[in-house]
């Protein structure tokens, strides 16, 4: 287990993103969302993270639901707020925002100190839970000031008031996530895709400002969408199709892997796990199988020699950090 920050939460050093049992892209059934979050726990994952976007709710409630068998102090959840939910004229579906579900809701964009109030406790009802262990604002790119003037400060006071027991922010950018570093007193960033084999952006700034401010980073898109996970042609890289000179990149790491007798998915994600500020390496998963495999490929060792050849070859700087070039961090796999 892996401390946030000066926080006392504690998260796994392996996480289940549920976004994907919120119908992302495609529809799921309860019983197999119920199923993915089960073969999670079974794995050793204690860290479960959602949000209102995500399904627009359906994601909450069903990792509310599938999580309610445990005891509350076993595990770490966290949501997002910054997404406000509203009633929406029933009619059409949700899949221009990436979810296959009825588009019931809309989302309204809201860091007021206020609706951070009210996206938490509707966040609350749909997981049936009377507290979450963080809190991330969520995606404010184009809300910065409102984000730091109201949504910020009112996320400090909810812990201070004991309401949650970290706060953090999530985006896909490294730069207003390093602001938050720099500026604010949060506990935790999540940064999606841009730690990863392929993306190194975070070691310029965010990564370096979090080793010096003691904060933690939850690194999440550990695959870019999919190029890493089964690089082919149509595979997606950041949700859209990914360029050839990434492919390409990404069928040489693939083959690096493999003359190492391990595969591309365990080299990613070690690889994103190694860096000493990163607390937790965030997976998506839709069905059990695809969770079982994520722990499998976390759990794998991977060759030292794979991470010499990576940089012999110019498919990794010099600078990132490797497993066991760090060994006074404490990681601990899921068992």
């Amino acid at each position: 287990m892996n401390r946030l920050g000066r926080s006392g939460v504690e998260i796994t050093t392996l996480a289940l993103g549920a976004a994907g049992i919120g119908n992302l892209f495609t529809e799921v059934g309860d019983g197999q969302a119920d199923e993915t979050v089960g073969a999670a726990w079974d794995a050793g994952i204690r860290y479960f993270d959602t949000a209102p976007h995500y399904g627009i709710g359906l994601s909450e409630r069903r990792l509310g639901a599938a999580l309610r068998e445990h005891p509350r102090s076993a595990y770490t959840i966290s949501t997002k707020v910054g997404r406000r939910l509203e009633p929406a004229d029933a009619g059409g579906d949700d899949l221009a925002n990436g979810f296959a579900v009825p588009a019931t809701h809309r989302r309204v964009w809201d860091f007021s100190a206020d609706g951070v109030r009210r996206t938490l406790d509707a966040s609350l009802e749909r997981l049936g839970l009377d507290r979450v262990d963080v809190v991330y604002l969520h995606d404010p790119d184009d809300h910065a000031e409102e984000a730091f003037r109201e949504a910020y400060p009112a996320l400090e006071e909810f812990r201070s008031q004991g309401v949650v027991g970290a706060i953090g922010a999530g985006m896909n950018q490294t730069e207003m996530l390093t602001r938050f570093v720099r500026d604010t007193d949060v506990d935790v960033v999540l940064c999606a895709g841009r730690y990863t084999l392929l993306d190194q952006r975070a070691l310029t700034d965010l990564l370096p400002a979090a080793q010096e401010r003691g904060t933690s980073v939850v690194i999440g898109g550990a695959f870019n969408s999919g190029l890493l996970a089964d690089p082919k042609p149509g595979a997606t890289y950041n949700y859209a199709a990914a360029p050839p000179e990434l492919l390409d990149r990404a069928l040489a790491l693939k083959a690096v892997a493999e003359r190492h007798g391990t595969t591309l998915r365990a080299a990613a994600l070690a690889f994103c796990a190694a860096h000493p500020a990163v607390a937790s390496v965030l997976v998506g998963a839709r069905s059990p199988h695809e969770l079982r495999d994520c722990a499998e490929q976390f759990a794998a060792p991977v060759p030292v020699g794979l991470w010499q050849d990576l940089r012999d070859a110019d498919l990794l700087p010099a600078e990132a950090p490797v497993p066991g070039e760090h060994a006074s961090k404490p990681k601990e796999e899921p068992s």
